[in-house]
């Protein structure tokens, strides 16, 4: 007896679309395959592209429901500066730009299929890369019983050639660069830019210039240094240069400084989840702004055991953001203490920006645990008694004395 054809099951599915070829092809794709009628999402998080054609394009296919919604705040506020206040870095560098994106994308697909009373939810990730297991992950902890359709795990599109020729076979408009071979894929948000593929494979060579879409070379960078305040509220900020301003808001405009002064570039091989390292070129200006601006604020308002066990943490919750699971009960348990130990972080940093440089000038809080009473090489009026540390060094020694008596008597240590 032949296995029954789960196609038959599928009558309306949403699709992420971006309106480019692949989610272009996938939409025509599942008309003929699964006979299904298809809703696009398309997600405004700041790539800086414009949206209406997708609506367009869309349109010509047929598409009755048809969603296109500006994200940009929510991305900012509940994904990326909650994963800011971590100060997350993959693998000690990477500011997870696209890993963060993922999971927001994914929630509103979920909503907008309960909502249009939709059988199973569709990505244009391919399977080899980490965003099929983000996507996924998502959908299956936000809706246990939904379906998924992966076209890349399904059809025989298996080449650029054979997408070009399914696309003018079904009178998929084609934009000329897309014709071919393209020398790099990109993906961006009002986070960051990755681009990564083809010319970029070998990680022996250096990335050539016209890599490069969020910042200016350091070395043509101006001369002159560019002076900055971030004002933080509980670990988030709050204000640039002493004004007030919305979660993207900000961003943008740091955006703009970290492009204009050569800031945020990163050549990295990374290990993906699917088990392959790859090669990615990276563009976050204004989150390295960001970053080193948190950390210094931080710096004066975190206790030292609260500061490093944060710290030894982040690794952990980077990995949970990078391979997928946001929507885990472990990393929302990881960001409840993170949240708690931003409830001091509070107060303003000063930065110099200069040729691809985030020079710190200076931090200060209401809540600061600095004091210039107990740390002065002046008189510091019985603020301090150096006199104590001779029994806490005699204490911390204790250990290490034992260990060196049995070792000299041949003992091991």
């Amino acid at each position: 007896m032949s296995a029954p054809d789960a196609r038959k099951d599928i009558r309306k599915v949403v699709l992420a679309y971006s309106g480019g070829l692949d989610t272009s092809v996938i939409l025509k794709w599942l008309q003929t395959r699964y006979g299904c009628e298809v809703v696009t999402f398309t997600a405004d998080l700041g790539q800086g592209e414009e949206l209406e054609p997708a609506r367009r394009k869309a349109e010509m296919f047929g598409v009755k429901e048809i969603f296109i919604e500006d994200l940009r705040e929510t991305f900012v506020k509940d994904f990326v500066f909650p994963m800011f206040r971590a100060n997350a870095l993959y693998e000690g560098q990477y500011l997870l730009g696209t890993s963060i994106a993922r999971p927001l994308i994914a929630q509103r697909q979920i909503e907008i299929a309960e909502a249009v009373g939709a059988d199973a939810v569709c990505h244009g990730a391919t399977g080899k890369g980490n965003d099929q297991v983000r996507f996924e992950l998502a959908y299956y902890a936000l809706k246990p019983d939904v379906k998924v359709i992966a076209p890349w795990r399904e059809w025989d599109l298996t080449s650029r050639t054979k997408l070009l020729a399914f696309a003018e076979e079904h009178q998929i408009p084609i934009a000329k660069d897309k014709r071919g071979e393209a020398p790099f894929s990109v993906d961006a948000n009002l986070l960051h830019s990755s681009s990564e593929g083809k010319l970029l494979e070998d990680p022996a060579l250096p990335p050539d210039e016209i890599v490069f879409q969020r910042t200016i070379s350091p070395e043509t960078a101006p001369d002159t240094p560019t002076e900055i305040t971030i004002d933080f509220l509980h670990g988030d900020p709050v204000a640039l240069n002493g004004e007030t301003l919305s979660p993207a808001e900000l961003l943008t405009r740091l955006n703009r400084l970290g492009r204009d002064n050569g800031i945020g570039r990163l050549d990295l091989v990374e290990n993906r989840f699917v088990g392959m390292k790859s090669r990615g070129v990276y563009e976050t200006p204004g989150g390295t702004i960001l970053l080193a601006a948190h950390r210094n604020m931080e710096s004066i308002t975190l206790d030292r055991e609260a500061g490093h066990l944060k710290d030894s943490l982040m690794p952990r919750y980077a990995e949970l953001i990078y391979n997928g699971f946001w929507f885990s009960p472990e990393r929302r348990m990881l960001q409840a203490l993170i949240d708690t130990s931003q409830h001091s972080v509070t107060g303003r940093v000063r930065l110099k920006l200069y040729k691809g440089n985030i020079i710190v000038q200076g931090r200060e809080s209401p809540n600061s645990l600095y004091d210039t009473r107990v740390v002065t090489f002046e008189e510091d009026e019985g603020a301090y008694n150096q006199q104590d540390a001779q029994g806490f060094i005699k204490l911390n020694a204790l250990r290490l004395r034992l260990g060196a008596q049995i070792g000299r008597r041949g003992g091991a240590l």
